[in-house]
């Protein structure tokens, strides 16, 4: 019956393909049924958002609004109820997005290691031996050597590295990831948990990834941020999102051999892009400098690096604000109001929609500026826009707003 569901659900996106836009019955909302204000917070953004009361799926998650699930809670819990949800109690290809809400845990715990795999294990750790042993005769010069020396040692340790990624695989090394990034792959049946899934909605011109889930969430340090998360969306929506746009990059300039370099050029040309194309003001910090507390009045965008776990009160955010913080770790004390996270602090400062890490994401996970933002200038909701330009899955990141805003539902672009 699941495959049945699978094949139809396949054929109805594959007609529908990306541009229709995501629609409020669209969502399942999860709520933690022992946390009140979960469900209080599920209930409200259904009713201003019209999304149908039977779209909220309540699981008991504990009470005590852990951030952390460990890997088998969240099989059971979580992943295996809302996957009920779908494929047995909702049509085919309703639900495109999941919401999940405060008292969901935002991150879930590692994998164990594969038993399966011990022998292959071993047999590893004995090639990284043998091999550290001849790197380290090679840089003390205590065997002869017919090759280029030096061209040697950088092919042992690029083995190296990589045999060491497929013992941490074994592992289970670097198999956390975000709650929300996970659920995006719920009804994937097989995939290996090991740092990261390519997201199929990127880029996705033909409409084929329909097993994968976008997934927002409506959280933050206490209940009236959260529900100002859905007021201000709703109320910036019906004038259009005004303000100006805070783009800090680092001035790096090496773009080609160079990845921070090349991301860091991806901040100037969204500042470029959006002086050209709208109408909206744009000042930009192009040094090693941060902006600097209270330099950004009427904030609407930002985006710029980087203070790791630092944040800076550069901004006076106008309600409907979107923006995020280049930089790892910065969304792991969420709920903590006195966090200097840039996520829970800008939640805190009263940015509508942001996103970040809840552990080491690697610089390439995050969505390039310059094709974030102008997906919203488009007039994506907000998130589309992420889904269509993240790289990947099962991964650090996660999107917290309202999933319906469309900040430029009014277009910016100039006439």
């Amino acid at each position: 019956m699941n495959k049945w569901k699978i094949i139809i659900t396949s054929l109805i996106f594959f007609a529908a393909g990306p541009g229709y836009a995501l629609e409020p019955g669209e969502i399942l909302v999860i709520a933690n049924k022992d946390v009140a204000a979960s469900g209080r917070i599920a209930r409200y953004y259904c009713a201003e958002r019209d999304v149908p009361v039977k779209n909220i799926l309540s699981l008991s998650l504990g009470m005590d609004l852990k951030d952390t699930i460990g890997r088998d809670d969240y099989e059971s819990r979580l992943a295996e109820p809302i996957r009920k949800e779908l494929l047995i109690n909702r049509l085919p290809g309703q639900i495109k997005c999941l919401l999940t809400t405060y008292g969901v845990p935002i991150k879930v715990g590692k994998r164990g290691p594969l038993l399966d795999q011990q022998d292959r294990e071993r047999e590893l750790k004995e090639i990284v031996r043998k091999e550290t042993e001849r790197l380290e005769q090679l840089e003390q010069g205590t065997v002869d050597n017919s090759k280029d020396g030096a061209a040697e040692q950088e092919e042992i340790k690029r083995r190296l590295a990589q045999t060491q990624l497929e013992i941490d695989r074994i592992n289970g090394k670097e198999t956390n990831a975000s709650v929300d990034s996970e659920l995006s792959m719920v009804l994937f049946s097989m995939y290996d948990l090991y740092r990261w899934q390519m997201n199929l909605l990127k880029s996705d011109a033909m409409g084929l990834s329909f097993r994968t889930l976008m997934v927002s969430r409506l959280d933050g340090p206490e209940y009236g941020i959260v529900k100002g998360l859905v007021d201000k969306a709703i109320a910036a929506e019906k004038t259009g999102l005004k303000g100006i746009a805070y783009i800090d990059s680092r001035g790096l300039m090496d773009t080609k051999s160079d990845f921070p370099g090349y991301f860091d050029q991806t901040l100037r040309d969204l500042a470029m892009f959006t002086r050209a194309r709208t109408t909206i003001p744009v000042k930009e910090e192009r040094t090693a400098q941060l902006f600097a507390p209270g330099a950004c009045p009427r904030t609407a965008i930002y985006c710029g690096w980087y203070s790791l776990k630092k944040y800076i009160d550069a901004f006076d955010f106008v309600d409907g604000a979107v923006g995020y913080h280049i930089s790892s770790f910065e969304a792991i004390d969420l709920r903590d109001p006195n966090t200097t996270q840039w996520c829970g602090a800008m939640l805190r400062d009263g940015i509508t929609a942001t996103l970040g890490a809840v552990a080491e994401p690697y610089l390439h996970s995050f969505p390039e500026p310059k094709a974030f933002f102008p997906e919203l200038f488009k007039g994506s909701s907000l998130v589309e826009a992420y889904y269509r330009t993240k790289p990947f899955n099962s991964w650090q990141l996660v999107l917290i707003g309202d999933p319906l805003y469309r900040p430029f539902k009014k277009s910016p672009k100039k006439e």
